[in-house]
This record gives C-alpha cells, structure tokens and sequence, in this order.
C-alpha cells in the first residue's frame, strides 16, 4: 500500500480510520526501511480488533453516561491511536468530536430526506427548505448542551495523553447538522480549551462544501473564523450530485479561495474515495501543488 502511494510521488502519508490492525507490521516494516513518512493520522487508527471497514464513529466522545461505557471506549481506543501516531512519527491526530443523538425523531434526516427527493432545487432559493433547515437547526440546537458538554470533558481527558505523545489534535469540521460542533462554536471552544496549543482546527473541503449548499455556512466564513488556529487540511472536491471525495478540479469547492489559508506549518492531505483512479490522483496533487507554487 505505502509502496503504491510513494510511488505516486507521495513522500508523506496520512494513515486513517481504515487501517486495519493486520496492515500495522506491513506499514511498520516500510518506514523501517524508507518509503514514505507519517504527516497524520486518523482517529481511530489502527482500527479495533474485529472491526474491519472504516468506522471513525466507531464510539463518539459525545456519548451519554448512560450509553454503557461508549465514552470510555472512546477514550481508551483515542490512547491507543495517539500511542500509534507517536509510535510512527506522525504530529497529528485527526478526531471527530461526536453527534447530538435523537431517540425517536431525528430532524436533520428529514432535511436530508427533503434535498435527497428535490436534486434540482436551489437550497437557497426554495422557501420550503430553509424553513425546514430553520426548523431542524433549531431542535438539534436545544437538544445539543448534554451532547456537547460531554465531548468537552471527553476531549480534556484526552488532551494531557496528547501532550505527553507529542501529537497535536485536529479537531475537524463535520458534514451533517446533527455533528457537532455546530460551526459557530469552533473559535470559542478552541479558545477555551486547557491546553490550547495541543489542538487546532483542520478544516475538510468537502464537508463545508456541503454545509454550504444546506445554506448553513460559507466556506470562506469558516476558514477566516479560524484562520488562527488552523492546523491541517483535508483537500477533496464535491461534484454537482453531492457526492465528496472527488478528484481536486471535478466539483464546485473553490480551491484558489482555500490556497489563501495555507500556511508552511499546516498539513494538506488529499482525502479521495478509494475508487479514484491513479491518473486522477496524480492529476489531483499536482492541481494542489500548482495552487503552492502560485
């Protein structure tokens, strides 16, 4: 695997939430010997024993006391990644920061039902829609506080491990309403953390593409208000049928706008579905490259 993507013309790598725990020594061996080094990696990785497809929601630090010990499997697989990422260089760990869960009714699948049966129609000009988005943002707000609470105190219990590994966490922006954070929440929560410097934002391209065409946030906005504290990228593209992880250049995410946030010490990871092919890979790091050197 690592052969592949270094003979790609790849000279760092981010390891993600589908490395399998069989796939460790094969990866071990190969930067034993030189093939490509570790930018990042991504919770959880490698993956629990016996879970075989990528699950990064695997157990949320969002959980309630009351979901058996979810939390607490959260923490202990977390360790265990932050251990990895140490183990193979990497200086960061990407980490999703959980969900507000519903019991019966979950109001954000109704507006995804709602834009799944409308292609065609423009969020931000169909009236029903941003009622619906109005309405549905709502309930996920009231319902938040215990969810979010929780994550704050899942991730403090995590920050002095991160610390004492030498690897900053990358705390990423998600795609569905019902994930947290909501975005206007980031500046504030990374400010008050209680080791600020051992975590930052990393911004993916893809998942504010579709937040923005839910007409909940504007890419630009979300970068400017955390321009600050970024530390890394996800870079993908999202195509007119919405589908993310696509080559760079094949969608709507306006990359030249992006580029305006990079900076020398972040981390840029092209992020692409598994079934892009290898031309487009190339054709993709170097669109990136291209943005670096203008």
């Amino acid at each position: 695997m690592l052969e592949e993507i270094a003979g790609l013309g790849f000279g760092h790598v981010e390891l993600s939430h589908g490395i399998r725990i069989t796939l460790v020594p094969g990866i071990l061996q190969a930067l034993d010997q030189g093939f490509i080094k570790v930018s990042s990696v991504h919770n959880f990785c490698p993956l629990p024993a016996g879970i075989v497809h990528p699950a990064p929601n695997l157990f949320e630090p969002s959980a309630p006391a009351n979901h058996g010990h979810e939390q607490e499997q959260w923490l202990r697989h977390s360790r265990r990644s932050l251990d990895f990422a140490a183990q193979v260089g990497a200086k960061v760990m990407v980490v999703h920061l959980g969900s507000v869960r519903f019991f019966w009714f979950n109001p954000a699948r109704r507006l995804r039902r709602y834009t799944h049966s409308h292609p065609m129609v423009s969020p931000a000009a169909d009236r029903r829609y941003l009622r619906l988005l109005a309405k549905s943002a709502t309930r996920v707000r009231r319902r938040q506080r215990p969810f979010w609470d929780q994550t704050r105190r899942s991730l403090e219990q995590l920050l002095p491990y991160a610390s004492e590994k030498g690897v900053r966490l990358g705390l990423e922006n998600r795609e569905r309403l019902e994930e947290l954070p909501a975005e206007a929440d980031f500046p504030e929560f990374l400010k008050n953390l209680s080791r600020p410097e051992q975590a930052g934002y990393w911004h993916d391209t893809g998942h504010a593409e579709l937040k923005e065409r839910m007409g909940v946030i504007t890419q630009r906005r979300l970068l400017e208000e955390n321009a600050a504290r970024l530390i890394g990228f996800h870079l993908h593209d999202v195509d007119e049928a919405g589908s993310d992880h696509q080559p760079i250049g094949r969608g709507r995410v306006d990359f030249k706008m992006v580029r305006q946030f990079w900076q020398p010490n972040h981390v840029l990871v092209l992020e692409l579905n598994p079934r892009v092919g290898q031309a487009d890979v190339v054709e993709s790091k170097k669109r990136i490259e291209d943005l670096l050197a203008g």
